[in-house]
């Protein structure tokens, strides 16, 4: 009867685990403290004291209208990622419990072990440093696994936020299948009235043969997304009189400090084509020693495209000059800013990885792992404020930035050891890592045709290095039946070197080296409370390092600015949560309280200057002390009141503020009392599966976020405007339909209620999904 309870609750753990293959990658749990056992490669430790939650591949495809392997992490507790479209590559950033959506560095996303997230850099500002989503599609997903908070000495300090561990298939025998996805979304925003959308096509292939495994995956999404950017007007910006050509077509409204303002068009509207190559291949040289090499290819084919709504008397879309919208004059494209910018971007992206790693479960287990991320191509043009439409689609003076060459590579060697004679009271995680990272990104004027010329003179440069080295130690002791305490440290090393930033030929600066050295504690204690329940308390320090292009990485270009510091401090956060969980029959439930001190954290605040025709401005700072405490709710349940009907429920509230701030956004002290940016109070996200039959089943799910603000001094007041933040609440349902054991068709609707929401960009509006897979 106690095996049973047992079993039901560590099932119940990880609720959504609900396929054998599946469970056979599932972390287990024992008195708060999670087990994982798995032969593929994987960032995780075998012992991890932090609150975990995790999906499978079959719940995935049940519940989760799937075109991104972002969307895996749509219905997890306090997790948000700012996707805009089908594809975004350049602003999908995680969110956790006190990280916003703004902050890439403050989260750890891998795939079977592989750094996924970009940690030369931190945000959108300036330059996009997202994770690489794309070097996972969502038909490779056998399961993902979250952890919270910086409890683990496995990982640098990034990790304050959460952990994001993608497992991949390898198949155990032959097994192949191919899909296409369509996705339609009619939009409806100011003037722009269209639809758009895309298509998908995946194909994949694996088999098993003696010693051998090996999978290969190839997919081609194109898609179109909506407007993301509009430029702008203040009416106070404004000259009074009839100077200028009159124009029709701007839309009144206010801005998100609620002043008055007009809407030209729309400035950034992206269709990407991208493909994606996956290999693996696994030999086994015992049954317990296995080495993997994965080889990712990443390519992505990107254009921006403007629409001005502004209407001359002729009926003539008016791009530029000087134009007068009811008795108020504006200069169009002013102080070398341009409103109708047009992009086109090339990029190829390689992603390597190797490791060989046993699994004897006995006395001592060991990996080395090795992985590099290459920016083989990666090239953005861009139109001069000069150099205006119509004209401007055919030729004309621009800009070419090119960050070929920068890219990160990490090493590591990892051991497990279970002392003999301990009866599994001991067992101790160790390691060493090495994490470098450099950026490289040239930006060089084009006086010709923008569209296919090279290089001209340099307009701005960036460049540098960072590598951290760690050495890290932790042990998992059951000192008593009912109790687990996880004890560790990780001491790290910090370079930062060859700084440098220009912004012509004749004007450079360089950086001095930097050398920082942290020593980060981690300890948590657990105790089993009867079969089904247990009580835990973790405490773990991170330090988050400044990443090369928040150091070094100013940059000017039409339409923005990022102004860097090289003086940035580390930032340097204290985390506790106390957990209670308890599992019944068919239920679970789980109640988190978590505090977070942040002293120096790390901030870009962007600012859009209306003197300087709507340029983007960000500037990096640190930000003295920032204190977050908040509770998480977590609920599971299967068969419940019917059969067939699951359930997974979460609140989460998080009350995040400036406690202090030397610095300041328009006045001294401006900052102090508010609330940190990106992070609403409540959050909350409730999911519902049926089984009707063998055939059919069917989702719905509910996400709520509440108020929360874009900028430090929470000026930004009103969400529901260009660069606002606004609470949304959404709806999305899924149908899927076992056509034949090797045919399956998916029906969704994203945003059933169709919300009209913002975060800086407008999110997407109610959107239609298709799917039809074939397995063989």
């Amino acid at each position: 009867m106690r095996k049973n309870r047992m079993a039901l609750a560590l099932a119940m753990a990880y609720p959504f685990v609900i396929s054998a293959q599946s469970e056979s990658h599932a972390p287990s749990q024992e008195a708060g403290v999670v087990t994982v056992v798995s032969r593929q490669p994987t960032s995780l430790p075998t012992q991890i004291p932090a609150t975990m939650e995790g999906l499978s591949a079959a719940q995935i495809a049940q519940s989760i209208n799937a075109t991104d392997s972002e969307d895996a992490l749509k219905y997890f507790p306090s997790l948000l990622v700012r996707k805009r479209y089908e594809g975004d590559y350049n602003h999908a950033i995680l969110s956790s419990r006190a990280s916003g959506t703004g902050n890439s560095a403050r989260s750890a996303v891998y795939a079977d072990g592989i750094l996924l997230s970009n940690y030369l850099g931190n945000g959108v500002g300036g330059l996009s440093f997202p994770p690489r989503w794309g070097m996972v599609t969502p038909e490779e997903i056998e399961r993902v696994d979250v952890m919270y908070g910086p409890f683990s000495a496995a990982y640098p300090g990034n990790s304050v936020g959460a952990v994001v561990e993608y497992t991949t298939k390898m198949p155990e025998k032959f097994e192949g299948s191919v899909k296409m996805g369509y996705t339609h979304q009619p939009f409806d925003l100011y003037n722009t009235h269209a639809s758009y959308g895309g298509w998908q096509t995946s194909a994949s292939l694996g088999n098993r043969s003696g010693d051998w495994s090996w999978f290969f995956n190839v997919h081609h999404t194109d898609s179109q997304g909506q407007p993301l950017t509009f430029p702008t007007r203040t009416l106070s910006k404004g000259t009074v009189g009839a100077a200028g050509t009159a124009v029709t077509g701007a839309v009144s409204g206010l801005s998100s400090a609620n002043e008055p303002w007009v809407i030209l068009g729309t400035g950034t509207q992206y269709h990407t084509v991208q493909d994606h190559l996956k290999a693996k291949v696994a030999y086994d040289f015992s049954p317990t020693v296995r080495a993997t090499y994965t080889l990712g290819l990443w390519q992505n084919t990107a254009q921006g495209r403007p629409t001005s709504d502004l209407r001359n008397a002729a009926g003539q879309a008016v791009y530029s000059g000087t134009v007068n919208i009811d008795g108020r004059s504006y200069a169009l494209n002013a102080n070398n800013s341009a409103d109708f910018a047009l992009t086109h971007e090339q990029l190829t992206h390689a992603l390597h990885g190797l490791s060989v790693k046993s699994r004897t479960q006995g006395v001592f287990d060991w990996e080395v792992a090795a992985s590099l991320y290459n920016y083989g191509q990666d090239s953005k043009r861009q139109t001069a404020s000069s150099n205006t439409l119509p004209s401007a689609e055919t030729g004309g003076a621009g800009t070419l930035a090119d960050g070929a060459g920068t890219g990160w590579n990490n090493v590591a060697l990892r051991g497990t050891w279970r002392p003999q004679g301990t009866k599994g009271e001991h067992v101790l995680d160790f390691g060493l890592q090495q994490d470098s990272y450099k950026l490289r990104y040239l930006t060089s004027n084009i006086a010709g045709n923008w569209t296919t010329d090279g290089a001209g003179p340099v307009a701005s440069e960036v460049g540098g290095r960072t590598q951290l080295q760690s050495v890290h130690a932790q042990d998992s002791w059951r000192f008593a039946p009912l109790w687990r305490a996880v004890i560790g440290a990780r001491a790290e090393h910090w370079t930062a070197s060859q700084g440098l930033t220009r912004f012509s030929s004749s004007s450079s600066q360089t950086y001095p080296e930097r050398h920082e050295s942290y020593v980060s504690p981690k300890a948590a204690l657990s105790r089993q409370w009867g079969e089904d329940a247990f009580v835990k308390y973790a405490v773990g320090r991170a330090v988050r390092m400044p990443t090369v292009a928040e150091l070094y990485g100013a940059t000017s270009t039409t339409n923005s600015q990022y102004i860097n510091d090289a003086n940035l401090r580390p930032e340097q956060s204290l985390t506790q949560e106390l957990s209670f969980e308890k599992t019944l029959e068919h239920h679970r439930w789980r109640l988190t309280a978590f505090v977070e001190d942040t002293q120096d954290g790390i901030y870009a605040q962007s600012v859009v200057d209306a003197s300087a025709g709507n340029k983007t401005i960000s500037r990096v700072q640190n930000v003295d002390r920032i204190e977050t405490r908040g509770l998480e709710a977590v609920y599971s349940a299967s068969r419940w009141c019917l059969p067939g009907l699951d359930v997974s429920a979460s609140v989460t509230f998080a009350d995040s503020t400036i406690k202090a701030n030397q610095g300041f956004v328009t006045v001294a002290g401006d900052t102090l009392g508010k609330h940190q940016p990106n992070i609403p109070k409540w959050r909350a996200t409730l999911l519902a599966n049926y089984r009707w039959n063998a055939q059919w089943t069917s989702a719905v799910a509910v996400r709520y976020s509440g108020q929360q603000f874009r900028t430090l001094n929470n000026s930004d007041v009103n969400g529901y405007a260009y660069m606002g933040v606004s609470p949304f609440t959404t709806v999305d349902v899924r149908a899927r339909w076992q056509i034949t054991p090797k045919l399956v068709a998916a029906f969704g609707i994203d945003n059933l209620n169709n919300d009209k929401y913002w975060n800086f960009h407008p999110y997407p509006q109610r959107s239609y999904t298709a799917e039809l897979k074939a397995n063989f």
